[in-house]
Formats: structure tokens, sequence, C-alpha cells
């Protein structure tokens, strides 16, 4: 399973870098581009949640519940949750970004990441044991 999962991690964060790696756009456009990684597996599902537990204890966070942390201006953030067992991470560094994250069941996890600027990103969830990752870049 951790086997698996990484070399799945290890592929969707080379597939963003040669994405992000490809543009070419000039300085004065906007815009943003976002990855995102959804597992079907029970098994790689289980695994990013436990990831995105971690991630938010390591980070002062509560490994259950919405947790956002911001590093910047004029951002927003906010999430509803109903169930139990779920974890909703938001992380947004740099200006203008709005992450919302909703969860309708038990045990799911969302992790929104969002970097630059002006970004504009949602998660929502409605079942159980779901997990998702998705990175923005704001430029």
């Amino acid at each position: 399973m951790t086997n698996k999962f990484t070399r799945t991690f290890a592929a969707a964060l080379a597939a963003s870098l040669i994405g992000v790696a490809s543009l070419a756009a000039p300085a004065t456009a906007g815009g943003q581009v976002s990855v995102s990684y959804t597992p079907t597996d029970p098994d790689q599902q289980q695994a990013l949640g436990l990831g995105l537990s971690m991630f938010s204890l390591f980070n002062g966070m509560n490994s259950t519940g919405a947790n956002i942390s911001q590093h910047g201006n004029g951002n927003s953030a906010g999430g509803s949750q109903n169930g139990s067992g779920n974890n909703g991470v938001i992380v947004q560094e740099g200006d203008g970004h709005t992450g919302t994250i909703h969860q309708n069941g038990n045990n799911n996890s969302c992790g929104l990441f969002q970097f630059g600027e002006n970004t504009d990103a949602q998660c929502s969830q409605n079942g159980n044991g779901q997990s998702s990752l998705t990175t923005v870049f704001g430029f």
C-alpha cells in the first residue's frame, strides 16, 4: 500500500511540475493552474487521509475538523462539515486567495493548497471515506 501510494504520489508530483514548468505566460497575464488527485482505491484513500492528518498535526493543527492557515493579504477561507472524523485542510500562501471545503459524511479528508496570488478553489465531498488533494498556483 505505501509503496503503491509513494509511486502514485511521485508520478502526480512529477506531472504537476512538468505542467507548471511548461507554462509560458507573459508577466502581465493572470490565471491559475491546479492539480488534483483523488484516489479510487480504498487503500490509497486511507493513505492520503493519513498523510493529510499527519500534515495537520505537524503544522500545529487538529487531525480532524476544519483547519485553515493563511499567510498573505486579502485571503478568505471557510468550510462546512456534517458527519464525524472529517479532516479539511486549507493552506493559502500569497495574496487574494479564496478557498472552501464542504464535507458531508464520515471520515473524509481533503487538502486544498493555494500559492501565488488570486486563486479560487473548492473541495466538496459527499459520502464516506473519501480523500482528495488539490494544489493551485496563481499568477
